[in-house]
């Protein structure tokens, strides 16, 4: 009975030792368990994440604007007027004598019709003077004639009388006074003759000065013309009619603008850029502007001295002409070449990231199951593209995505 007995002790012992063992081994399963359940997961399918890649990236600045016409001409109104009648709208293709629309000012055209009154009074003033000045001359001119005959006359009797004065047929007296004659006859016809051409010179200056007055009336009568010329409004430049802020009907004031129209193929592009990039901006950076359609290649040709709400405009001139699809007014992207790095390290840029700073990312390991939470540093930005300084090495996943409900976590599960 005492071996059956100590027997029975050992089984006992053994039971116990199995048991405590069982317990040790579940307190370290349900321990192992409980950490794992406190790492929290999400799903592959909710994640967006880049890998981290090594070569050359051109630093980027991006910017967005408009197409403008490099040649623009602001039509405004020179008198008061009513819109009469309205032939194109903005938008139109324009040639440079094309009628846009038709202005009516009553005043306009009686002055027009005042000036053409005058003028035509003045010429026949000039014409009136003329012939008044035409007959005087003659008259003077035919006095000089008149002159000149009887003074040739005396001449010849001089002659006559000079023969005849040494046979003694004629007194001395006689002859002296045919000879004094002669002299006094010779004065009167060069008196008249200078009195003739200072008459001649007084009449051209007189008609001058009456032309002078036509010439007066004339520049009145243009501009008054011009005046109701102006009513009928042309575009003075081919290309696009881009802005008409008035209506048909609605009366317009001297100055008010009436039109704007600009060059359909010579354009530039308006681009606003943040204030924070302002100083990477050069003249001559090269430029690459996107529309919906179209890309086209550029350089900053000026650069705006002032920030407006935060941005800086700037002007880029095209190398080549525009495509078809490209007018005034079109809203487009563009990308400013900044300088080119060489082989860096970069990727795809996170959510909020931002340029030259820092910001903590999950790195995904070789089996995209888990994931680190690693504090990543950043260089220069391009496009949709950053560069890393530290923090990750070529070829590393990193998640992309903003996870604000695992900013306490240091690692995350990624459940398929």
């Amino acid at each position: 009975m005492d071996v059956i007995r100590s027997h029975s002790n050992k089984n006992k012992k053994k039971s116990a030792i199995f048991l405590l063992i069982l317990i040790f081994l579940g307190v370290l399963f349900v321990s192992a368990r409980g950490q794992s359940d406190n790492i929290p997961d999400i799903e592959r399918d909710k994640l967006i994440w880049g890998t981290v890649q090594r070569g050359d990236l051109q630093v980027l600045v991006g910017g967005y604007g408009v197409l403008r016409s490099k040649k623009q001409t602001l039509i405004t109104s020179q008198t008061p007027a009513t819109v009469k009648e309205i032939y194109l709208r903005p938008g139109a293709k324009i040639e440079q004598d094309s009628v846009i629309m038709q202005l009516d000012n009553p005043e306009a055209y009686k002055n027009l019709e005042a000036a053409r009154i005058a003028l035509a009074k003045e010429k026949a003033n000039l014409r009136k003077l003329k012939l008044s000045n035409r007959q005087k001359l003659l008259s003077e001119k035919s006095k000089l004639a008149e002159l000149r005959s009887e003074y040739e006359v005396a001449k010849l009797k001089q002659i006559a009388e000079h023969k005849l004065v040494k046979d003694g047929i004629v007194s001395s007296i006689t002859y002296q006074t045919t000879v004094l004659n002669v002299e006094q006859m010779k004065l009167r016809v060069k008196l008249l003759e200078e009195a003739f051409e200072q008459y001649k010179a007084v009449n051209l200056e007189v008609e001058n000065i009456q032309q002078e007055e036509i010439n007066e009336y004339a520049n009145l009568y243009r501009s008054a013309a011009e005046q109701v010329e102006r009513l009928t409004v042309r575009a003075g430049l081919a290309g696009i009619l881009q802005r008409m802020p008035v209506e048909l009907g609605q009366s317009v004031t001297a100055g008010q603008e009436l039109a704007l129209v600009g060059s359909k193929d010579d354009l530039l592009a308006m681009i606003k850029v943040s204030q924070s990039n302002a100083d990477q901006l050069q003249i001559g950076q090269q430029v690459s502007v996107k529309s919906i359609q179209d890309k086209m290649a550029g350089k900053i040709s000026r650069i705006a001295p002032q920030v407006n709400e935060g941005t800086i405009e700037i002007e880029i001139t095209f190398d080549t002409p525009a495509p078809p699809s490209a007018r005034p007014e079109l809203s487009v992207d563009a990308e400013i070449v900044i300088t080119t790095l060489k082989d860096t390290l970069f990727i795809e840029r996170p959510i909020n990231a931002q340029k030259d700073g820092q910001m903590e990312l999950f790195k995904l390991d070789s089996e995209n199951e888990w994931a680190e939470k690693k504090l990543i540093s950043f260089g220069n930005e391009s496009g949709n593209l950053i560069e890393i300084y530290g923090g990750a090495a070529e070829n590393d996943r990193l998640i992309l995505s903003s996870l604000p409900n695992f900013k306490d976590a240091d690692r995350i599960q990624i459940l398929n």
